[in-house]
């Protein structure tokens, strides 16, 4: 069964689909069954990973709203054992669509609870707002993983994704965790980058993963091409940087099953 992580930060510029498109690739490249979910009305993800925005094909939305089942919408990337859900623009309805709709809050939960078994992996790109998109992402997933920049205002706006996430826990997921704190666009040139690492480490602890994204202009190329880092340039620091943060999940992950498994006992 699959581990199903949320990448979200309501804050935008933190890197949140670039980290979602490459670990998402990192950890396919481990020779798991990746599905990656964009859940996000700006089609990063999907534009991302090389598939062309079509009128004709199913994307979330038709999903949400249960107009169509989510193997409809699942779409074969070119990197091996990655697959995708894509989005487009009518994903910004969605908020509109579910308002007064029955468990508008579980709608992607219910989509892959019927594909969860057929994954290793699933990784939710979610949209820079707290709205129901990514309340949907948090509901279904198990974990979250928060994208920082490594700039002045790098906590600004982190009590309140936290206060949501604990909210989410208390009334529709229980078993909801933080799975990192991820500091991208990392440059140890600089003080500041220095400081804010050192300012983040102390309020998170070791929540803060160990491997930093450092800043890359190969990395922020990538995409144009409709490619992941470890396809465009596999020798790059930011495809080391992903893979080495794959590793990490991937230790925590087997961590978390360990533990479910004495409490089974």
């Amino acid at each position: 069964m699959a581990r199903i992580l949320a990448v979200a930060n309501q804050k935008g510029g933190v890197g949140k689909t670039t980290t979602a498109i490459n670990l998402a690739a990192a950890l396919a490249a481990s020779e798991l069954a990746v599905l990656l979910v964009d859940s996000d009305p700006q089609g990063n993800s999907t534009t991302g990973v090389g598939i062309a925005k079509n009128e004709e094909r199913v994307t979330l939305y038709e999903v949400l709203l249960q107009r169509a089942d989510i193997r409809d919408a699942i779409t074969p990337t070119d990197f091996a054992g990655l697959s995708l859900v894509p989005a487009d623009q009518n994903l910004v309805a969605t908020n509109l669509d579910l308002v007064d709709a029955e468990n508008r809050e579980r709608r992607l939960q219910l989509g892959l609870d019927a594909v969860r078994n057929e994954y290793d992996y699933i990784v939710i790109d979610c949209p820079p707002a707290l709205d129901l998109l990514t309340l949907n992402a948090l509901v279904a997933s198990d974990a979250v993983l928060i994208p920082i920049q490594c700039e002045f205002f790098a906590l600004e706006g982190i009590s309140q994704l936290m206060d949501t996430i604990d909210r989410v826990k208390e009334a529709f997921n229980p078993k909801l965790r933080i799975e990192g704190v991820l500091l991208t666009m990392y440059d140890d040139r600089t003080n500041l980058t220095r400081q804010v690492e050192a300012d983040l480490r102390e309020f998170f602890g070791k929540e803060v993963f160990k491997t930093v994204v450092p800043r890359s202009i190969r990395l922020a190329e990538a995409p144009s091409f409709g490619k992941s880092i470890l396809a465009y340039d596999p020798r790059s620091r930011g495809a080391e940087a992903y893979i080495q943060l794959a590793k990490e999940i991937l230790a925590h992950g087997q961590h978390a099953r360990s533990e479910s498994a004495k409490s089974a006992r």
